[in-house]
């Protein structure tokens, strides 16, 4: 099973997301754990302080690198003393603009991974004091556009990862063909009526020639991704 710890300011915006469809089975079904953590509760003084002015001057507020660090400290600590049926192996990942952008490919890898404890730290303000890096093994980003938060780009991680550990999905081979598997978007799809406003399903669909299926929606996926993607294949 793998455990997600969240580090986060605002742990209210995960309840909706983390309550509803797959990710909720997931948890009920013990097939993963999602753990959040209010960095407010390692904050400093009376209002629990979590950042301050830049040195050198500049708009906004930066995340005070002592109160991430306790509270990473805290967490991986808190890890260690989890129940275990195995080895607990611990990924901690910073999410930021400047990170890695996240693929399919990471996210397969991190499926399959060793790794049991994915510590998840969601920026806000401005930014991060500088040393937060160095606390780290990886930084990763969903996309080149900057966010309020890093909480959004959590739940894509979560999910992502999520729906490719054995028994999420209910079929093991829904994720195997679908968009980015094997660097190629996804065929079309179609479903019932047959017909309709004059509109119709193509017939190699609907007589059950399952190589002939294959085939074309093999070429499909090809075509798609060569007029949509052209990057993906090179």
């Amino acid at each position: 099973m793998k455990t997600f710890h969240i580090l986060t300011l605002f742990p209210k915006m995960f309840e909706g997301p983390f309550s509803e469809s797959m990710i909720k089975r997931a948890l009920t079904n013990g097939l993963i754990d999602i753990k959040i953590y209010n960095l407010r509760d390692w904050g400093l003084g009376k209002h629990k302080q979590v950042d301050d002015t830049p040195y050198g001057g500049g708009a906004g507020m930066v995340m005070r690198f002592d109160v991430l660090s306790n509270a990473i400290s805290n967490i991986q600590l808190t890890i260690s003393k989890l129940p275990k049926s195995g080895v607990r192996s611990l990924k901690t990942i910073l999410l930021t603009p400047q990170g890695e952008k996240l693929d399919q490919k990471k996210v397969r890898s991190f499926s399959s991974s060793k790794f049991t404890d994915f510590i998840l730290i969601c920026g806000h303000y401005e930014g991060f004091d500088e040393r937060i890096r160095d606390l780290v093994d990886e930084e990763l980003s969903i996309g080149d556009y900057v966010l309020t938060g890093g909480e959004i780009p959590a739940m894509v991680l979560v999910d992502s990862i999520s729906r490719l550990i054995p028994g999420v999905l209910g079929k093991e081979e829904s994720h195997l063909s679908e968009t980015f598997e094997n660097n190629l978007l996804e065929y079309p799809h179609y479903t019932r009526p047959e017909k309709f406003n004059g509109r119709k399903v193509p017939e190699i669909l609907l007589f059950g020639d399952h190589k002939k299926i294959e085939e074309w929606r093999k070429k499909e996926a090809e075509t798609r991704t060569e007029k949509k993607r052209p990057d993906l294949l090179s």
